[in-house]
């Protein structure tokens, strides 16, 4: 596996676990056919196949060893479609075999799948609460304080809130769908960034004196809560657009936070408002470059 992939992917290319695809129904058909694929780096191109065999009836189930290359299709009477669909995505898939299958083994893999998406499921749910619960306190703090980072901080929680609800409802559903999910949640995010920065310009025109003590301590509790978010989320991150998505919101957080913090801090030294305007304008712009990377997700 390419570094450059892994970089541009978040993967790892340590993890030797098999995945399942969690976005296809079980067939009732008996056979199980195992592809090599050449080009196959990353979960970038395991999007690819799974969107290539979508559409495909009757539905197959995935089984994806990317650091080996190989691809397991479970499927019916439909191998010829299959060929066709894995030869046109261009990442040099050779049929190493197919092989009858019993019943018991097919049922396995449909297992094994939902089981994934019930883990992805209760991982967003968390992940929900978490920033729901920290969005109310937050933007009650931030008016309080009259902090403009703590308020566009909240306000990128209340995005993440609702990515995260979004993803949800994509846990087990298509790839397509997973992808429309995830581009829903970057538009929801590049509005909320618009009104975070006007925000800024509304406060750095009539003025503001935020409070630093509050700003500080809200900044570390928001902090402790956005790194519990990326640890529950690591495993799943290269799990489909959606969980990428997931995972981009998270990190943005923990730098926003770090802002906030020393915003704070710079708040209480000099005496002046700025900091605070600034780390806020800075939050703004991060939550844009975030909107822009999951607007930009393929697969």
């Amino acid at each position: 596996m390419t570094e450059q992939c892994c970089a541009s992917c978040n993967s790892d290319a340590r993890d030797n676990t098999p995945q399942i695809s969690d976005g296809t129904s079980v067939v009732q058909g008996g056979y199980v056919s195992e592809y090599h694929v050449s080009r196959m780096d990353c979960p970038s191109e395991e999007g690819v196949i799974r969107m290539a065999l979508d559409s495909v009836e009757p539905k197959v189930t995935l089984e994806f060893d990317t650091p080996n290359r190989i691809v397991r299709i479970f499927h019916g009477d439909n191998a010829d479609v299959i060929e066709e669909r894995m030869h046109s995505v261009g990442l040099g898939a050779t049929l190493e075999i197919t092989s009858p299958v019993d019943s018991d083994a097919i049922a396995q893999a449909h297992e094994d799948a939902q089981q994934e998406a019930q883990k992805e499921s209760g991982i967003l749910k968390w992940l929900l609460a978490i920033n729901g619960i920290m969005f109310v306190i937050e933007i009650t703090i931030g008016w309080w304080a009259q902090s403009t980072g703590l308020i566009a901080d909240s306000l990128d929680m209340f995005a993440d809130a609702a990515v995260y609800g979004v993803a949800l409802y994509a846990v087990g559903r298509s790839t397509r769908l997973k992808l429309r999910s995830a581009h829903f949640s970057g538009w929801l995010q590049l509005m909320l960034a618009f009104g975070a920065l006007s925000e800024v310009v509304r406060r750095f025109m009539f003025g503001s004196e935020p409070a630093s003590v509050l700003m500080m301590s809200m900044g570390l509790a928001a902090l402790a809560a956005n790194v519990l978010c990326l640890v529950l989320i690591a495993k799943s991150r290269n799990r489909g657009a959606h969980m990428k998505a997931s995972w981009i919101f998270s990190a943005n957080d923990v730098i926003a936070n770090l802002g906030v913090i020393l915003a704070g801090g710079l708040v209480a030294w000099t005496g002046s408002r700025y900091p605070d305007l600034v780390i806020g304008l800075i939050i703004g712009v991060v939550v844009l470059n975030g909107a822009r990377r999951i607007l930009q997700l393929k697969s």
